[in-house]
């Protein structure tokens, strides 16, 4: 399957919804950019404060347009919040090659399996049904936090790449680049993510 930009997936499961963000999406996320804007610290271009988040949310939805990104808004249907957005980006459907990143979640949020949720079906789409060879992530490599959470949902850490962006205060950073491939996908990283969501669920 080609991916197509004007199509509004919805990617759920019994935990999470993924949708398209919407410029509508601003007054549920509010909360988060006023009274947690740390959220962002590691990277340039977030949406800590009022201002910040209109300019994410229009950026967002201007790549979408553009066909370069497709961000999504992520809802949690426990506590039937909306806590936080990711996105597909670098989507090169010649070379079956894709990225996940821009991904947040309100601190209540954090390390509750949300992201396991959210990761897997992500990862399921790109590769199940955009049938992508490779999907890759990149962060801050001082934000252990990141780079801890896609290890362990099966991401194999490739290198770093020094100086190559900045982050929420404009200082230059490093950046570790992460991916999965699609037979690690089919040989032991869907099982094993399966696995973590059956636990979260039994919680």
């Amino acid at each position: 399957m080609e991916f197509n930009f004007k199509e509004n997936y919805i990617l759920e499961n019994e935990f999470v919804r993924l949708e398209p963000l919407q410029h509508s999406d601003f007054d549920v996320l509010l909360s988060y950019s006023e009274n947690e804007p740390d959220i962002w610290e590691f990277n340039s271009g977030g949406a800590n404060g009022k201002e910040n988040l209109e300019k994410y949310i229009s950026n967002a939805i201007l790549q979408r347009e553009n066909e370069k990104e497709y961000p999504f808004i992520i809802f949690d249907k426990a506590t039937k919040k909306y806590v936080g957005s990711t996105r597909f980006y670098a989507i090169f459907s010649e070379n079956k090659t894709i990225e996940i990143g821009y991904t947040w979640y309100g601190k209540e949020f954090q390390g509750t399996g949300i992201n396991k949720n959210c990761k897997y079906l992500l990862l399921k789409f790109a590769f199940e049904q955009l049938n992508m060879e490779r999907v890759a992530f990149a962060a801050n490599t001082k934000n252990n936090r990141s780079i801890n959470a896609m290890k362990s949902i099966g991401c194999v850490v490739e290198g770093v790449l020094r100086n190559c962006s900045t982050d929420a205060d404009g200082n230059r950073i490093d950046v570790t680049r992460l991916s999965i491939l699609k037979n690690e996908w089919s040989d032991n990283v869907k099982i094993k993510l399966e696995q973590r969501i059956g636990n979260f669920a039994r919680r």
